[in-house]
């Protein structure tokens, strides 16, 4: 207990750090209105079109650029100013949200025009994520990156289960448009903070072409074996674990033969279990030394849920088995990430994280697809049964595979470096 509550009071000393406490106070901002434009513009191009595939298109247009340009956003990164580079990509996303707003306000909006929209939000995107990503060690120094990455994705996640729900309130009492010009307002926050906070960035000084800095980055990865074992356990997730989320409501009305509210707090119940791991599992799991077995008994947990829950009829099962899969997301997420951030060069961070933010966030497109048709041919239960089995056998596979990673020990590694003072 006393393991567990200093811990919980550890992961929050980044914020003793003003450059991290100004910068976070302007993302918790931003996140809330980005989660509440995301909320709203499916909401929109569902009014225009009362189609799955259109509702599936918006997603797909936002994410495939990370998948295609994400890791070019990295190569970008490492050679700009990462402070100016993120006011710049947060002032193109703020004037996207005022776009959008002064269509629906004036009844002009268009399906093409939301999938044109969704596009350059990607596209921003593709150079925004990798450069929010290695800015946070930026910040925090390498001594306190691995907290402050908890706390961004806290962050994110109180986001994504807010933003939602005041999107909705928003539209349901005043309109659309108020949720976009809420997201537009939102990112003065986040650019305000850019434009007080100082950081350490270490840029690459060269005169390569970016093909070449591509590529330097590439070999450094074939040649770091633990690095290589990130992003295989990163890509489990959200290959096996988070396509698994947009089948809930084929589970909720085909299996479980319930509503909408039930699917809300199906959902909910997922939510909660990635904020009570961010609080409570992510900090212990830090102050482990064996992160290999860390992270392969954290995707395996998650894995063995959807297997226990596949063929489930019962609801409180399926609520609990939601929330249990969820707790292990987070520990393979930001324990890698945070990681990455240690192991990466300063001047190479950014490619490094351009890749994890590819695997993590560009994958999403092509997973739904194919659990989407694994649902078609073999049913929703066995579809996730399939992608439970799948990442309990992947993981199995890599840790026996992988010595290194069975030996793996960094606590050495996590505590060199000062942090940033502000």
């Amino acid at each position: 207990m006393l393991k567990a509550a200093q811990a919980f009071k550890e992961t929050f000393s980044p914020l003793g750090n003003r450059n991290v406490a100004l910068y976070l106070g302007g993302q918790s901002v931003s996140l809330l209105g980005t989660s509440m434009q995301n909320t709203a513009m499916a909401w929109v191009a569902w009014q225009l079109s009362h189609s799955t595939v259109d509702l599936g298109m918006v997603a797909a247009l936002t994410s495939l650029p990370l998948l295609f340009l994400g890791v070019w956003g990295g190569v970008w990164a490492d050679r700009l100013d990462r402070r100016l580079t993120l006011i710049a990509t947060q002032a193109t996303a703020m004037i996207i949200a005022f776009v959008l707003a002064v269509l629906v306000q004036t009844n002009r909006i268009s399906l093409w025009q939301i999938f044109g929209l969704a596009f350059a939000l990607g596209c921003v995107a593709a150079l925004d994520m990798p450069t929010q990503q290695a800015f946070i060690g930026d910040l925090s120094g390498v001594a306190h990156v691995r907290r402050t990455v908890v706390l961004v994705s806290m962050i994110q996640q109180i986001g994504r289960m807010g933003g939602p729900a005041l999107a909705g309130w928003l539209m349901g009492a005043i309109g659309l448009a108020p949720a976009f010009w809420a997201n537009g307002a939102s990112f003065l926050a986040v650019i305000g903070s850019l434009l007080v906070v100082h950081s350490l960035q270490v840029r690459k000084n060269t005169r390569d072409h970016h093909s070449g800095e591509l590529r330097e980055g590439i070999r450094y990865i074939a040649g770091q074996p633990r690095i290589q074992d990130l992003l295989i356990l990163t890509a489990f997730i959200p290959f096996f674990v988070f396509p698994t989320s947009q089948l809930m409501p084929a589970v909720v009305s085909g299996r479980l033969h319930l509503g909408p509210q039930a699917l809300g707090l199906l959902l909910s119940a997922t939510g909660a279990g990635s904020l009570v791991s961010l609080l409570v599992v992510v900090p212990l799991t830090q102050r482990l030394r064996r992160v290999g077995w860390v992270l392969a008994a954290a995707a395996t947990w998650s894995g063995l849920w959807l297997v226990v829950v596949s063929f489930s009829g019962s609801f409180m099962l399926w609520s609990a088995a939601m929330f249990c899969t969820a707790l292990g997301v987070p520990v393979v997420m930001t324990n890698a990430n945070g990681l990455l951030q240690v192991l990466a060069p300063p001047d190479m961070r950014a490619r490094l994280l351009s890749a994890w933010v590819v695997i993590g966030f560009g994958l999403f497109p092509v997973a739904n697809l194919l659990v989407g048709y694994t649902a078609h041919i073999l049913g929703t239960p066995a579809a996730i049964l399939v992608n439970g089995s799948a990442i309990v056998f992947c993981t199995g596979v890599l840790v026996a595979v992988r010595p290194g990673l069975r030996r793996w020990a960094v606590a050495a590694s996590v505590t060199k470096g000062p942090a940033v003072t502000g």
